[in-house]
């Protein structure tokens, strides 16, 4: 068996094969024995000091390391660059864009992300013992909201990475019909399930028809009522916690002196919104971005914002602070608080956030993600009551504000949960299974 399917995520990844005899498939261990893996690349820059568990491809092209090893070899300090969210790139104009990963050496976009498809096929090939030609891929239902063309581009940029691998025959199908597929292994009647995919990048929502008697079709397009998305999720999430939390700290919503009797001015933003989105961190270590910043220091009332400022870029501490972001945005989904620690940019300086300033700072786009939701069923011509279940995946389902702001805008549905992280992959082998496996 040559074929396997490929959920490449916004900020997690994994790969299905073919078990052994006429098992089903199944997914390949990544890392750690996990079935999941950060999508991130770690690009090594001082070949004399590399981290543990680095690849080394032909020159001349840079060492790296990828998945928890990425980022960890970012955290230990080595020299290079930390790459993640490869995915938001796709339908942007950086995707041909080369960035700068230190020392000299830049990296295609692009080439950031075929890196880490081939990364992904030679663990499986190695695990399966054989070669794979053969691959069905995840994409979710708008790269690009409301935008064909440069949502085109995205999934042409994506067919292009995977034939650079070496796949020959590439099909894709939509993550959350992908994740309707692993939860219908499990229905006992026919149902109607809106699938709430919501990932690190997009929700994506499908209402669709299941049951244990459509399950063995490989043509589903009639049982697919409607799908829809709108492209916020995960990163999103942590942009807003950035930016309520981290960010002010640093000088964002601060405003600078007065100047012969006028009213103080906002100290410009952009470079904190650059410095809150994960894919964009990257483009504020430019010399010229740093250069320009560093003349900005007259912007500021309060000196000790500009100090901190400059610290984050000079020192590359933008993932850094991102993923304290992300770590705080966890903790009080679990926990209800979280006390964000920011030495790294200044010996004993903390921040704090609660549920409340949370809820307030996610407000705007859970609304919007329930919004589209409601769209998504009325595409299909059914009301709320017409849903007899909601299916929960993706990464950001474990934030209880976001599943029961959903729940609560269809009562009548029980609600159902797969495997956050790997049901996407799950189904998208059961698809390559159909469409290749005969």
């Amino acid at each position: 068996m040559s074929y396997c399917a490929i959920d490449f995520g916004t900020s997690n990844s994994a790969i299905a094969i073919p078990a052994p005899g006429d098992a089903g498939m199944r997914l390949v261990p990544l890392e750690n024995g996990q079935p999941t893996m950060p999508t991130a690349v770690f690009y090594c820059t001082d070949a004399d000091d590399l981290p543990p568990s680095v690849h080394r491809p032909p020159l001349p092209e840079l060492p790296r390391t990828f998945g928890r090893a990425a980022v960890q070899a970012y955290v230990d300090g080595y020299e290079g660059r930390l790459m993640r969210s490869m995915k938001s790139v796709l339908g942007t104009a950086l995707i041909d864009q080369t960035t700068e990963v230190g020392h000299g050496h830049g990296v295609k976009y692009l080439d950031i992300v075929t890196g880490y498809l081939r990364h992904l096929r030679t663990l499986a090939e190695a695990d399966g013992g054989q070669p794979l030609t053969q691959a069905v891929l995840g994409r979710p239902v708008f790269f690009v909201d409301d935008e064909p063309e440069r949502d085109a581009q995205a999934q042409a940029s994506l067919e292009a990475a995977a034939r650079a691998v070496g796949f020959a025959d590439i099909a894709f199908q939509y993550e959350p019909i992908a994740a309707a597929l692993d939860h219908e292994q499990r229905t006992e009647r026919e149902e109607i399930v809106l699938v709430a995919d919501i990932g690190g990048g997009t929700s994506d929502f499908s209402v669709v028809r299941v049951g244990p008697g459509r399950a063995h079709r490989t043509d589903r397009r009639d049982d697919i009522l409607a799908s829809h998305g709108v492209h916020i999720a995960g990163t999103d999430f942590d942009r807003r916690v950035s930016l309520g939390s981290v960010m002010p700290p640093l000088g964002f919503g601060a405003f600078g002196p007065e100047i012969k009797g006028q009213p103080p001015r906002p100290v410009p933003s952009r470079v904190y919104f650059d410095l809150s989105t994960w894919h964009l961190v990257n483009t504020v270590y430019a010399p010229q971005r740093v250069a320009e910043l560093a003349n900005m220091i007259d912007f500021y009332g309060e000196p000790v914002h500009h100090q901190r400022l400059m610290s984050t870029v000079r020192h590359r501490l933008g993932h850094a602070l991102l993923g304290r972001s992300e770590s705080a945005k966890i903790a009080v989904a679990e926990h209800g608080v979280a006390d964000i620690d920011l030495a790294v940019v200044e010996p004993g300086l903390r921040s704090h956030l609660d549920a409340a300033g949370m809820a307030q700072a996610l407000r705007d786009d859970l609304d919007r993600i329930v919004a589209c939701a409601r769209d998504t069923v009325a595409r299909a011509g059914l009301q709320p009551d017409g849903v007899d279940a909601v299916y929960f995946t993706g990464g950001s389902t474990g934030l209880g504000l976001l599943t029961d702001g959903l729940a609560a805008a269809f009562p009548t549905a029980r609600s159902a949960r797969g495997d956050r992280l790997a049901s996407v992959a799950t189904g998208l082998g059961l698809y390559a299974k159909r469409l290749f496996g005969a």
